[in-house]
């Protein structure tokens, strides 16, 4: 199988592809990533000379580009996205440029193909908006928050409309929170293990009481494969990992395992719209798929952990002023 993998310079992205070509031996790769922020060339150096791979720098929306690699592939996961949900707060046209516009681009290569491309779209909890009690299902209508989770929710919606319009071979995921190695230190888990082991201040929002369930990438990208082969054309999937934790609480988790004191916490203002607690019911995967996720959350917390501190020479250029002040979404990016 030839398969397209849509910024897979980034987090998930990167994992995704050495998962697959560690388990697989007969298929072939090509990157797209148009190296924005949250990509990282570094992140797939192990790989780089690996005769299945093939890296092309390109942006999704460019409709040319799109259209040459699309007739070359079987299927194609769409991870590229601009996913900071501080810094959609500031700028949000970047993110419908991407997310949408990007995913319309896609769809419309697929079509004018005329092949039937296996299209995988990554999506996320957050188009169903917060819940205080209960989970999500797959049915339940979204109500984004953030023009980032806006973005995303248009892109699903997009997807399955060309589903039912065109029989274009899709399926989308939502998944928790994802943390592991190679997570841009913009995020909480390693902004926090960044400032620690500087003994800097550790920024939480508001109380810090905002839950998130959270699941190591590896098992996210399990999740996908599973979908990718065996998935139902035209069906959304929730994927979660079954460790809701208040954001204080990550925190605290991390500081002991560096063994920090926990007066480095710092809490500052909430950010505008902040969601209160995401929980996704994932029976629909379970059943259908038999998916689960494998790792323990505090094991994957404590790798996660030691990976950040034995590889300095990958966070140390990217963790500027920017992803170490403790309010991101009021500066200029």
């Amino acid at each position: 199988m030839h398969i397209l993998v849509t910024g897979g310079c980034g987090f998930i992205g990167s994992n995704f592809i050495k998962y697959m070509l560690k388990k697989y031996d007969d298929i072939r790769i090509i990157n797209v990533d148009n190296l924005s922020y949250g990509s990282n060339i570094n992140n797939l150096r192990e790989i780089e000379d690996d005769r299945r791979y093939r890296f092309v720098k390109g942006s999704i929306t460019d409709t040319r580009l799109m259209n040459n690699i699309v007739r070359e592939v079987d299927a194609i996961v769409n991870f590229a996205a601009e996913s900071h949900v501080d810094r959609s707060i500031v700028d949000p046209q970047p993110f419908f440029k991407s997310n949408v516009e990007g995913v319309l681009v896609i769809l419309e290569a697929i079509r004018n193909s005329g092949k039937n491309i296996r299209f995988h779209h990554i999506s996320t909890d957050e188009v169903y908006g917060d819940v205080l009690d209960g989970s999500f299902i797959e049915d339940d209508r979204l109500k984004p928050s953030s023009p980032y989770a806006a973005s995303k929710a248009c892109a699903d919606l997009l997807c399955l409309a060309y589903y039912r319009t065109y029989g274009i071979n899709v399926t989308i995921s939502r998944c928790t929170n994802n943390f592991g190695p190679y997570q841009f230190p913009e995020k909480l888990i390693p902004k926090t293990v960044i400032r620690a082991m500087l003994n800097l201040k550790v920024p939480v929002y508001g109380t810090g009481k905002n839950v998130r369930d959270w699941i190591y990438v590896l098992d996210h990208c399990e999740a996908v494969d599973r979908i990718l082969f065996n998935g139902r054309a035209g069906e959304v999937y929730n994927v979660s990992g079954g460790n809701e934790l208040a954001n204080i609480n990550v925190v605290e988790k991390i500081l002991d395992l560096l063994n920090k004191p926990r007066n480095l916490i710092e809490f500052v203002e909430d950010r505008p719209g902040h969601d209160i607690r995401y929980s996704l019911n994932s029976n629909k995967i379970f059943r259908e798929l038999g998916w689960k996720p494998k790792h323990r959350f505090e094991d994957a917390l404590k790798g996660t952990i030691e990976w950040y501190v034995e590889n300095e020479w990958w966070w140390k250029p990217l963790a500027d002023e920017r992803i170490l002040h403790p309010t991101p979404w009021k500066l200029k990016w």
